[in-house]
């Protein structure tokens, strides 16, 4: 056998996910280039690593088995480099996020310099909803989490990063009552939701019944690009994060509807299990944060921070 640690990655990530394209996108390579080694590792095994049934790929206990030792070779690789790391005194390992979809606009400005610091550190950052984040929260296969709204389970400890505002939202030509009274306006435009399990959604719908508004038309989609493209294609109206609309907002393609009782405030923290003991790298990047924040938010966020509608 002549199989690659790269092969071996590729595996690895395809049974822990279930998905070429979903590990395609967490090793940042195309899904082809995924399809070609998941081929090429297959072809050195006399019994089938994965099935296709339907459009769906499944691991078969065999190929568990594979995934499973696949995993141990390497965790011992990146031991290796680790203690190397280590052994010239540098600071190495792994930090392992969870970070709810709109979150991306926000985790990468509190990573950057901490990286350029440490080169040692392997960054592993999910980007999924929030429902997803909680789950690998509580099944404790991270070292930290960003959220926008706290989970009531399990009991938590956290660090406050940026204030979070939510905005009724609509592209250029969305024509709105000066009333700003919100019954006239959901009840005359079709509203976009993001899917079941995401922050956003969960805040948008506790406005929706704190404010006793009756929607009468709505759509639903599964990312915070696609529901951007959709306002941005002017089939609606949406409460979406202002972290995330920068560009649109200034160049005028979006606009903000003014409406009563929004903004919406919440706060993005990262958020760990209060029993959870860090190792030396979510340890030493939790003290970096504590003690850089607010340079970050000044020197990253001062458009966020000053904005008003």
């Amino acid at each position: 056998m002549n199989y690659t640690l790269h092969q071996l990655e590729i595996f690895a990530r395809i049974a822990e996910t279930g998905s070429v394209t979903k590990a395609s996108e967490i090793l940042n390579l195309t899904q082809p280039a995924v399809s070609i080694q998941l081929r090429n590792f297959q072809a050195q095994f006399d019994v089938p690593l994965t099935e296709v049934v339907g459009r769906k790929i499944f691991v078969t206990d065999f190929g568990r088995e594979i995934a499973s030792a696949a995993n141990t070779i390497l965790e011992q690789v990146y031991a290796i480099n680790y203690k190397t790391g280590t052994y010239k005194g540098q600071l190495a390992g792994r930090l392992r996020l969870a970070v709810v979809s709109t979150g991306k606009y926000v985790m990468p400005h509190f990573l950057g310099d901490f990286l350029k610091l440490h080169p040692h550190v392997e960054l592993i950052m999910d980007v999924t909803n929030k429902r997803n984040v909680i789950e690998s929260l509580e099944s404790n296969e991270v070292d930290l989490c960003l959220v926008s709204l706290l989970p009531k389970k399990p009991e938590i400890d956290k660090l406050d990063l940026l204030p979070n505002k939510l905005y009724l939202v609509g592209n250029h030509d969305y024509q709105f009552s000066n009333s700003g009274d919100p019954s006239d306006i959901y009840g005359k435009s079709t509203i976009i939701f993001r899917e079941d399990g995401s922050g956003t959604r969960q805040t948008m719908e506790q406005y929706l019944l704190r404010n006793h508004i009756p929607i009468h038309k709505k759509l639903q989609l599964t990312s915070n690009e696609a529901l951007k493209q959709a306002l941005l294609a002017g089939i609606g109206i949406s409460i979406m994060p202002l972290i995330g609309l920068k560009n649109e907002l200034n160049n005028g393609e979006l606009k903000i509807i003014p409406t009563k009782n929004l903004p919406i405030r919440t706060m993005w923290s990262l958020i760990w299990p209060k029993a959870k003991k860090h190792g030396p790298v979510a340890e030493a990047y939790l003290q970096y944060l504590r003690e850089n924040k607010q340079k970050i938010v000044d020197e990253r966020f001062g458009w966020y921070e000053s904005f008003s509608e």
